[in-house]
């Protein structure tokens, strides 16, 4: 295990953080007061926020599971967040102990974590670098990246409950057109967005809310989100809401509950 980047040392604790809110909705303990306050805050607005939060992270989990099933040896995980077990890599090299797995995120807390909780197999190897989703060429381009990840060869892309923290005028679109580039034939695009087409009112709410806590914020409609995938194949059972991705196991969680999408597309 290696770690690249910035020391952790320039934590903000004055403005909350959606890695450390996000921790709060899974039942962690990485945040300061001010994100457990924010995190309040959303979840009376929302109060299926966990459920959102869960339901990606086990979007996450089944189709990590699904690309080592089909051969996929090499993972980037972009926008990783605060670690909570079991991590991507956990789940790759249970199934393919030889993965090879890069995670990449901006705020320092990550990096704080990142050494004491992402140990590799043996066989396989994790890395961190410290880098922001809005300049995709400080991932692509990171040196230490490119010793783990042969872009030559396939490679499974993540951007889970990311791009909602990338308004349009930072380029989501374009954001995500430049990581794909970068992929060889064969790799795959998992992305997750959460959305509001299901309690548009509610969602606005809570947009309005992330932003008066400092976090910039916008959900997306199925077709605005259905645009990250142009120019690649959709797997089945396409886009869908996060439960609906091929599950383990039945459930009566509703659309309006989970209000994030879900999808993994194939680079041709």
């Amino acid at each position: 295990m290696t770690v690249s980047g910035q020391p952790a040392d320039q934590i903000d604790t004055s403005t909350a953080h959606s890695a450390r809110m996000y921790d709060y909705y899974l039942g962690g303990k990485t945040q300061y007061k001010v994100d457990r306050e924010a995190a309040e805050q959303a979840l009376t607005i929302n109060p299926h926020m966990r459920t959102v939060a869960q339901a990606n992270r086990a979007f996450m989990h089944r189709s990590t599971r699904w690309f080592a099933e089909t051969g996929i040896r090499q993972f980037l995980d972009i926008g990783t967040g605060i670690p909570t077990e079991p991590n991507l890599h956990q789940v790759a090299q249970k199934i393919a102990p030889d993965a090879r797995v890069v995670y990449a995120d901006i705020d320092p807390i990550v990096l704080r974590w990142a050494e004491a909780l992402m140990n590799s197999t043996a066989e396989g190897r994790t890395d961190y670098v410290q880098a922001d989703v809005r300049d995709p060429q400080s991932i692509l381009g990171n040196e230490d990246l490119r010793k783990v990840i042969d872009f030559n060869q396939p490679v499974a892309l993540s951007i889970n409950a990311v791009l909602h923290f990338v308004p349009d005028d930072e380029q989501p679109y374009e954001i995500v057109e430049t990581l794909v580039s970068a992929l060889a034939p064969g790799s795959y695009l998992a992305l997750s967005h959460c959305t509001g087409d299901f309690d548009a009112e509610t969602w606005e709410r809570l947009v309005e809310a992330y932003g008066e806590k400092g976090v910039r914020a916008q959900v997306r409609t199925k077709p605005q989100v259905l645009r990250f995938f142009d120019g690649l194949e959709l797997m089945e059972p396409g886009l869908v809401v996060g439960h609906c991705w091929r599950p383990d196991e039945t459930t009566d969680l509703t659309d309006a509950e989970v209000s994030l999408y879900a999808g993994v597309a194939l680079k041709r």
